[in-house]
C-alpha cells in the first residue's frame, strides 16, 4: 500500500513547483530520460547510492523492450556488463519456465535512485529493490496460487553454494579477477543447484519472498560482512529510508528557482546522472585491486570507473565543485592505481586499465583539481605518472605500454603523421580498427603537455615547463589556413587531400575520432587565443563558428551516420552527441559575441535535452555528458579545465544557489529569465558592475551573488570589449596557503 501511495503522490508531484524542502528535488529525477538511444547506448535507470559499487537496472535491451531477462545483483563497470543475477518465476520447477524472459508493463514501473519496482504482468509478480552501498535488498511479491520460484545465475565463469541455514554463496570469475556474493532469503525453501540455482517456495508460504545480499571482491566472508553491517535486519524500508535521504543531501545541494517542470525534470535527473562514476569499493579498511592483483589495507576510499576521455571536460569539474573530497580521494586512487600498475591509467575500470579513446587527460584532471584547491593527493607522485605516460608510454589509442617509432617521430616533428588514402599500415602497434587517428591526437596531447608543463610550473620544475609549454603548441602544426581546419600530414609533412566531412574510415579514426575535422577544428581548450590568432582573428574566428552551425553534411543523413554514428544531435556540422563538441558553443565569449554563446545554449539545451526517452542525443558515458547539461543549465561552464575560470551562457533558471563543502552559497540570479529573454542585458558580481563574460573559482568558493538582467534581444556590447574575453593563461602565486590568483 505504501508503494501504491508513493506512486501515486509520485505522478501528481511532477508537475509541481519547487519546494522549500530540498527532498522534494527527488521528484523531478526520471531515470528513463534518454531510455531510447538515438543511434548508440541508451541510459539505464540505475538505483544506487551515489558513488557506490550496487548498480541495479533491469536486463533488456533499451526502454523499448518490454521484457526483462533478469535483475542483476551488481554492474561491472559503466555498459561493462553485469555480475550475478536473480529472476522469480511462478510454475513447476522441471518446466523449465524459469529460463525465459518476461514481460513488464512500462506504466507499472517505478523508478527513483534509490527505489525500484516493477510488475511482471505474465506471472503476477511484483519486484522491489533498494541499494545500499556494499549490499542490497530485493523482495518479490507473488500471485496467491503457483509455486514460487527464484532463479540465481551467473554470467560469467561462476558458479553458487547452497549453505544450510537458508543462505547461499557464490563466486563469478571475470577478466582476472572475482567477485563474491553472500545472500539470504528470508523464507525458507527448498534449493535446486544446476546450472543456476532455484528456490523453489511452495503455495502454502508467504506470498512475500525476500532476499538480502553483500558483494565484495575481495572474498565471500567479506560480502557477509558487507551484507551484515548494511542490512542488519530484514526491514526492507529502513535502507529504502537511507537511500532516500543520501540522494536527497546530493540532489539538494544545488536549489533552483523559476524554469518550467521539463527543465527541473531534465536538470534533477542529469545531476543523479552524475553520481553513477567513480565507484568507491573499499570494503571496511581493504580493498582488492586488480592493478596489482593484491588486497590493500587503507581506511581512505578507493574508486574505480572512470572514462577519463569523457569525464575530465565536465564531469570531474563539476565533481570539483560540489564534492571536493570525493574528487580528491578520486585523485588519489589515480595515483595508487599508477604505484601498483605502473602507468597512469586512462579508463581505470574495476578489471583493468581499458586504454580507450586517446590521450592522457587524467593530466589536466590532476592540474584542473590542484588549481581549485584539492590538494589532498601525493602531487609528487601524481606528477612522476603523467610524465612518464607523456614521454614513455605510447600516445596510440586503445594501447597501453611503452613508446612506439610514431611516438618518437611525434616528439620530434611535433605532430603525429597520417597515412595516405589506400596506404598499408606497417607499424603492428596501431589497432586494426582505431587506427592512428593523427589529427585526434596531436591536439589532445597538445593539451596534455599544457596541463604538465603547467603543473611543472606549479611544482616548480623548471626545465620541464620550458619544454612541455614548447609541446603545447604542437596543434598548430596542423592548422590548414587555406581550409581553416586541422588537417592531417604524412611522415614528410605534406598535407594529405581528403575530405575532412567524410573521409579517414569509420569515424574518421585514420585522422580524427568519433567525429570529423569540422569538430577537431576546435580542439584547442588550453590556448583559445593562439587558436583565434592561428584562424586570422576575431572575426574570422566568429565566421568560422557561425558556419560551422550552419555547414552541409554533404550527403544523406544516413549516409553520414552509417560512418559517423557518434556524432549525433547535429547542428550543421556541429555535433551536440559527442564529447569533443561541449566547449565549442562557449567559444564565441572569446571573440567577442557572447550573445551568440546564449542564444546556441539555450538552443541546445531545448532541442536536445529535453525530459523524454530521447531525450539525450549521444552516449550520456555515465555522466560525462549530463555534467555538461548541470553546468549549462545552471548558466556557467568551464570550457578550459586546468584554468580555474568559467564561461557565462545563459541560465535557465531564475535563480540557482549552490551549497558548498566551505559553509559558503554561491548564488546565481537570473532576473527577468524565461525561453524568451535568454540575453544578457548587463552583470554584476556581488554589487560590482561584470563588463566580462566569466568569472574564477574564487569566485564561487567566496560564496559570491552573479545577477544577470536577462532580456528577449542581445545587448551585442556586453562582454565585447577584447579585454573582456576569458584568459587562455593563469598565473598563480601558489607559495603561500591562501594566496590570491592572478588572471
Amino acid at each position: 500500500m505504501r508503494k501504491a501511495i508513493i506512486f501515486l503522490t509520485a505522478l501528481l508531484l511532477v508537475g509541481c513547483g519547487p519546494q522549500s524542502d530540498s527532498k522534494s528535488n527527488l521528484q523531478y529525477v526520471d531515470p528513463h530520460i534518454g531510455g531510447m538511444g538515438h543511434l548508440l547506448h541508451p541510459t539505464r535507470p540505475n538505483v544506487q547510492l551515489p558513488n557506490q559499487m550496487i548498480r541495479m537496472h533491469p536486463l533488456r535491451a533499451d526502454y523499448l523492450d518490454d521484457q526483462i531477462s533478469f535483475f542483476p545483483l551488481t554492474m561491472i563497470s559503466h555498459r561493462k556488463g553485469e555480475l550475478f543475477g536473480i529472476m522469480p518465476y511462478v510454475g513447476s520447477i522441471s518446466d523449465e519456465k524459469w529460463d525465459i524472459r518476461q514481460t513488464y508493463d512500462h506504466d507499472l514501473e517505478i523508478v527513483h535512485p534509490y527505489y525500484y519496482s516493477t510488475y511482471m504482468i505474465d506471472s503476477d509478480i511484483r519486484v522491489e529493490f533498494t541499494p545500499g552501498s556494499k549490499a542490497g535488498y530485493f523482495r518479490f511479491t507473488f500471485p496467491e496460487k503457483g509455486n514460487r520460484i527464484i532463479k540465481l545465475q551467473t554470467n560469467h565463469e561462476g558458479k553458487w553454494k547452497i549453505n544450510p541455514d537458508n543462505s547461499v554463496s557464490g563466486v563469478e570469475s571475470f577478466y582476472g579477477m572475482k567477485a563474491y556474493v553472500y545472500a539470504e532469503f528470508g523464507q525458507e525453501g527448498k534449493s535446486y543447484l544446476n546450472e543456476v540455482v532455484l528456490y523453489e517456495f511452495t503455495e502454502e508460504e508467504d506470498r512475500l519472498v525476500d532476499f538480502r545480499y553483500g558483494i565484495s571482491f575481495i572474498s565471500v566472508e567479506q560480502a557477509k560482512d558487507n551484507m551484515a553491517d548494511e542490512i542488519p535486519i530484514w526491514d526492507f524500508e529502513a535502507l529504502e529510508n537511507k537511500g532516500e535521504d543520501a540522494w536527497s543531501d546530493k540532489l539538494g545541494q544545488i536549489q533552483v528557482r523559476g524554469g518550467s517542470d521539463a527543465q527541473r525534470r531534465t536538470f534533477y535527473t542529469s545531476l543523479y546522472r552524475c553520481y553513477e562514476r567513480m565507484v568507491n569499493i573499499n570494503e571496511d579498511g581493504r580493498y582488492y585491486s586488480s592493478y596489482d592483483h593484491n588486497v590493500h589495507v587503507d581506511d581512505r576510499d578507493f574508486y574505480i570507473d572512470d572514462w577519463v576521455w569523457d569525464s575530465y571536460l565536465a564531469h570531474h569539474p563539476l565533481r570539483t565543485l560540489l564534492d571536493p573530497t570525493a574528487e580528491a580521494d578520486m585523485l588519489q586512487s589515480y595515483v595508487n592505481m599508477y604505484e601498483q600498475y605502473g602507468w597512469m591509467p586512462q579508463f581505470p575500470l574495476l578489471y583493468r586499465d581499458d586504454p580507450a579513446m586517446h590521450g592522457f587527460h587524467s593530466t589536466i584532471v590532476f592540474l584542473d583539481a590542484w588549481r581549485k584547491g584539492i590538494r589532498d593527493f601525493d602531487i609528487e607522485k601524481a606528477y612522476e605518472g603523467m610524465r612518464k605516460n607523456a614521454l614513455e608510454a605510447t600516445m596510440l589509442p586503445w594501447r597501453n605500454g611503452p613508446k612506439c617509432v610514431l611516438d618518437d617521430f611525434y616528439r620530434e616533428n611535433g605532430f603525429y603523421p597520417a597515412l595516405k588514402p589506400g596506404e598499408i599500415e606497417t607499424i603492428e602497434e596501431v589497432h586494426s580498427f582505431e587506427k592512428r587517428q593523427s589529427v585526434a591526437i596531436t591536439l589532445a596531447h597538445s593539451y596534455d603537455d599544457w596541463a604538465l608543463a603547467e603543473m611543472a610550473g606549479e611544482l616548480k620544475k623548471t626545465e620541464d615547463y620550458k619544454y612541455f609549454t614548447g609541446e603545447a603548441t604542437n596543434y598548430r602544426n596542423l592548422y590548414r589556413p587555406d581550409k581553416k581546419l586541422m588537417w592531417p600530414k604524412d611522415s614528410i609533412g605534406e598535407w594529405i587531400d581528403i575530405d575532412p566531412k567524410f573521409d579517414g574510415g569509420p569515424g574518421g579514426r585514420d585522422y580524427y575520432d568519433e567525429n570529423n575535422g569540422y569538430t577537431y577544428a576546435w580542439q584547442a581548450q588550453h590556448d583559445i587565443h593562439g587558436l583565434i590568432k592561428l584562424m586570422g582573428g576575431r572575426e574570422e574566428f566568429i565566421t568560422n563558428l557561425d558556419q560551422l552551425f550552419r555547414e552541409d553534411l554533404g550527403r544523406r543523413k544516413w549516409q553520414f551516420w552509417a560512418k559517423f554514428p557518434d556524432a549525433t544531435g547535429l547542428v550543421g556540422q556541429f555535433s551536440m552527441g559527442n564529447e569533443p563538441s561541449f566547449h565549442i558553443p562557449y567559444l564565441y565569449n572569446y571573440a567577442g559575441e557572447p550573445w551568440k554563446t546564449q542564444k546556441r545554449i539555450r538552443f541546445l539545451l531545448d532541442v536536445w535535452f529535453q525530459d523524454n526517452i530521447f531525450g539525450i542525443p549521444g552516449d550520456e558515458d555515465g555522466g560525462g555528458m549530463t555534467a555538461f547539461v548541470v553546468f549549462s543549465s545552471m548558466g556557467f561552464y568551464p570550457v578550459s579545465p586546468g584554468l580555474p575560470v568559467y564561461s557565462i551562457g545563459s541560465p535557465v533558471f531564475e535563480e540557482i544557489s549552490i551549497k558548498l563543502d566551505n559553509g559558503k552559497t554561491f548564488t546565481i540570479q537570473a532576473h527577468n529569465c524565461s525561453k524568451t529573454n535568454k540575453y544578457i542585458q548587463s552583470a554584476n558580481l556581488n554589487g560590482e558592475t561584470l563588463s566580462r563574460p566569466w568569472f574564477t573559482h574564487d569566485d564561487i568558493l567566496n560564496g559570491s551573488t552573479l545577477e544577470l538582467e536577462m532580456g528577449p534581444y542581445p545587448n551585442k556590447q556586453w562582454g565585447a570589449s577584447i579585454n573582456a574575453a576569458p584568459p587562455s593563461k593563469v598565473i598563480l602565486n601558489s607559495s603561500k596557503k591562501g594566496s590570491e590568483n592572478e588572471i
